[in-house]
């Protein structure tokens, strides 16, 4: 079977890459070990992942996304062109594809990806905004004249948008994910503890047992380090003390939606009031977001069914009805 859409759903943390009827074929991270002396990449993805904060001084590991956007064009391409080339084998024809951009992208963003994704053997690149995929990848009737809020939670930035009649009305691009989240948490077991700990402990700890709010029964996890003689250590970290401890960062987001919301027309922020915000992207998985976000926003708050892949499922939908949505919602540069 000779395949002619892919949809990418490129993001900072993960890449998915979805086919019609064979559904999410890959689900990576974003990551890349290069060799410096060489100037070539040695792995992609899982692969890659597992060297962070492993590897000797002549090979580093790093993402070529920073907080949505393509920060290194050419290991962009090679690693889009090895995504692309893994889903859909040997194939003579080259594909359409429909790519995740974050709200906030740049025209000379927008060339950037599409530039990558076609040197990478796209026939045409389509760029749709994340809370546009993800609003339909989460089952809201994006067409209705009835305002709905989505917000993205992504490794690299919260897309927040009030969608009506097909399009964003209001909306924001906050560099504040999951990686911030990792941040802040190896940040405050230094200051606590005085240990240091890597990046993959630190999104160990914020998987297993992270929690935006504190919790009457702790989660204890075991996290070692090293400490500040240089010694190796282990503490007993807590639930309740991650809450503490990426406060800083989820009230950003916070402060985010009531940016948006005084974009807002107000008939529309009536809408929001009655349906509640919606929120999606493998961040909304952190326990209790949902209860500090209505909690501090006072409006309820639901997160979509299977929120990792929302914006992989809203790729779907746009390939399945590919003709209907470039009249429409598909930017074509």
């Amino acid at each position: 079977m000779f395949i002619s859409k892919i949809g990418i759903d490129l993001g900072t943390t993960n890449t998915l890459v979805f086919i019609p009827k064979k559904g999410i074929v890959i689900d990576e991270p974003t990551v890349v070990a290069k060799a410096i002396p060489e100037n070539t990449i040695l792995s992609i993805g899982k692969e890659a992942k597992e060297m962070v904060g492993k590897t000797p001084e002549n090979i580093i590991v790093y993402r070529p996304l920073r907080e949505g956007v393509i920060a290194d064009y050419y290991v962009t391409k090679a690693m889009l062109s090895y995504f692309i080339s893994h889903a859909v084998g040997f194939n003579i024809i080259k594909p359409e594809i429909v790519i995740s951009v974050s709200s906030g992208i740049t025209m000379v963003e927008k060339r950037a990806a599409r530039g990558a994704a076609k040197e990478a053997g796209a026939k045409e690149v389509y760029l749709v905004k994340e809370p546009i995929l993800a609003a339909l990848g989460a089952g809201i009737p994006i067409n209705s004249s009835a305002g709905s809020m989505i917000v993205n939670l992504g490794g690299g930035t919260s897309e927040i948008a009030v969608i009506s009649l097909g399009g964003m009305v209001s909306f924001t691009s906050e560099k504040i994910g999951g990686d911030n989240l990792d941040k802040n948490i190896a940040d405050y077991i230094r200051k606590k503890y005085h240990l240091i700990i890597g990046e993959q402990t630190a999104e160990r700890i914020k998987i297993e047992i992270g929690s935006a709010l504190p919790l009457k029964e702790d989660k204890v996890l075991k996290v070692r380090g090293r400490d500040s003689s240089g010694l190796p250590k282990d503490i007993d970290f807590t639930s309740s003390e991650t809450a503490e401890a990426v406060n800083k960062s989820l009230f950003g987001i916070v402060e985010a939606v009531r940016k948006v919301f005084n974009q807002t027309p107000p008939e529309l922020i009536a809408d929001v009031m009655e349906k509640g915000i919606i929120l999606s992207g493998g961040t909304s998985k952190l326990w209790n977001i949902d209860k500090y976000l209505e909690q501090e926003l006072s409006i309820p708050v639901f997160i979509a069914e299977d929120p990792y892949f929302c914006v992989s499922k809203g790729t779907a939908i746009i390939l399945n009805h590919l003709d209907r949505y470039k009249r429409t919602l598909l930017s074509k540069i």
